[in-house]
């Protein structure tokens, strides 16, 4: 008796189990058990791809509506600006006037602001809740420095003395400012001049979309350079927008109901994601209990049998939907302005949806070879990236030190990784090797042979290599599918069950007309292939 009760639960544990393995149309002809998870990622596609459209318009003029003033304050406060900046910075001057008038100009145009601003802009306080302007300027210490004699005398320690011209003080007199010690410049030991001031805007175009308007503090700083003391001072400006609250809006129209009903959506989103995050959770925790109970030697292959990647990338993309609505639902009442962390959460969200699609396509024998190609070929491109990533980080280096004082493209490292990962694919190559500087021959042979030897070692060996390897994995899995997948412990052990007839069932004509067509038995080993 006690023999035939273990028979009973092994026989019961292997119906689970094959039960557990089936795909949703062979879970449904076996018990009729409706497929609640397919149809929830489904409905959870279109909902979240809706939403994520509809975030990227909104973010997309949050954007444009910052850059446009950025581009706005550079024509406003930068004299002679011509539209294009010089490298990483605006623009420069070359002489002792232009700079002058330079610093005096920014000044001038932020007291003129009202009269000669398109936008809608305004004066906005600083950090000490002051309006007006921060001029603060750096140098050395008090010296002497004579380049006919190579003589230098000067401290190097920095001094930093700041000014604030307050807004009715420029309204008063604007000779007074302009004759102050403050701006009598030594350029000798001159190392750079701030302006910092704060402007305020709104951006009114949003209610084009049916939104609520934002409200806008611009952060600008000008800053003149002289650090080099090479006869050029580079200027830059930066403006840092932040988004807050507007106070006492008051709009009529359809703004506020359409509001109501983008909060109503993202809510319904919201509870969609629970539901399968909740579905997914429960056949994780179902699989770990099956794995408990199943008290044979598993591999390493069946123990990750037993956690289907499937869901906890469901579960992932569910957290991060969830997460990425409620901050969508707080910045649209605008409780929050982090579009930034939103549009990473949601964008993410929306990749890992649209990639769980391929786990129903795999149910196929022809969509299925993608997934097995790459689960079979990855660890070995792993491997051999490690390899290969090493060589790379040594060209890396090596164009960065040797190369990046004569080439735009090698004066950061990030920028020489990039320009070597677009040589590998072919981009760009004549204009790499073109746009390097010929001021010194040994560095220009140098490059050279940098370049050819890169080319030619990861075009021609590495990145056949690495294709060779997704090949071989390719043509291993093609094998597989016509003359049968090696089998683990667990699939043999299923297949010991000789009753799967018991659970066939009928399945309903709707459910058959659209996907649940039955396998034939030479495919049955296809059902248990990750």
């Amino acid at each position: 008796m006690a023999h035939l009760d273990s028979d009973m639960k092994e026989e019961c544990l292997r119906k689970d189990l094959r039960f557990y393995f089936m795909n949703p149309c062979e879970k449904y002809r076996a018990r009729h058990q409706i497929p609640w998870k397919l149809a929830l990622q489904i409905l959870k596609i279109l909902m979240v791809t809706a939403q994520l459209v509809r975030f990227g318009l909104s973010n997309q003029l949050v954007v444009a509506f910052k850059e446009e003033n950025t581009m706005a304050f550079k024509y406003l406060f930068l004299r002679g600006y011509a539209g294009i900046d010089e490298e990483n910075y605006s623009y420069s001057v070359y002489t002792q006037e232009d700079a002058y008038e330079s610093i005096f100009y920014a000044i001038n145009q932020y007291h003129r602001l009202k009269n000669v601003s398109l936008g809608t802009l305004s004066y906005g306080e600083n950090e000490e809740h002051r309006i007006g302007l921060k001029v603060c300027k750096q140098h050395y210490k008090k010296g002497a420095m004579f380049p006919s004699d190579e003589t230098l005398n000067i401290d190097s320690d920095i001094e930093t003395d700041c000014i604030y011209l307050d807004l009715q003080g420029l309204s008063k007199n604007t000779e007074d400012w302009k004759n102050s010690s403050f701006f009598r410049l030594e350029f000798y030991r001159l190392l750079q001049v701030e302006i910092s001031f704060h402007l305020k805007g709104i951006d009114l175009q949003t209610m084009l979309s049916r939104e609520l308007p934002d409200c806008y503090v611009f952060q600008n700083t000008i800053t003149f350079d002289n650090k080099a003391h090479s006869g050029k001072i580079k200027i830059y400006f930066d403006s840092d927008a932040n988004i807050e609250e507007c106070k006492d809006l008051n709009i009529s129209g359809s703004v506020q109901k359409n509001a109501q009903y983008v909060l109503a959506f993202d809510s319904f989103v919201i509870v969609i994601c629970l539901a399968s995050l909740i579905l997914c959770t429960r056949s994780i925790v179902l699989a770990l209990r099956l794995r408990k109970k199943y008290q044979r030697h598993v591999c390493n292959a069946d123990q990750w049998e037993f956690i289907n990647g499937w869901y906890v990338l469901v579960i992932i993309s569910d957290l991060m939907t969830i997460i990425g609505s409620i901050l969508k639902m707080e910045i649209q009442v605008k409780n929050i302005t982090n579009y930034d962390l939103c549009s990473i959460l949601l964008g993410t969200s929306t990749l890992l949806v649209w990639v769980g699609v391929i786990r129903y396509l795999g149910y196929f024998q022809k969509y299925n070879v993608l997934i097995l190609t790459m689960q079979a070929s990855l660890p070995k491109v792993l491997r051999f990236c490690a390899c290969a990533g090493m060589i790379y980080l040594g060209y890396t280096f090596c164009g960065w030190i040797v190369l990046g004082p004569y080439h735009n493209k090698f004066v950061a490292l990030n920028t020489v990784s990039e320009c070597l990962f677009s040589l590998v694919n072919g981009d760009d190559m004549f204009a790499t090797f073109a746009q390097i500087q010929q001021k010194s021959v040994l560095v220009w042979l140098f490059s050279r042979l940098y370049l050819y030897s890169f080319i030619s070692l990861f075009i021609y060996m590495i990145l056949s290599l690495f294709i060779a390897l997704i090949t071989d994995s390719y043509d291993t899995i093609k094998k597989y599918q016509q003359n049968g997948f090696p089998e683990t412990d667990l699939q043999e052990f299923l297949k010991e069950c000789n009753s799967r007839e018991e659970y066939q069932k009928e399945s309903s004509a709707f459910l058959s007309r659209i996907c649940c067509l039955r396998r034939k038995e030479s495919d049955d080993h296809l059902i248990f292939t990750n």
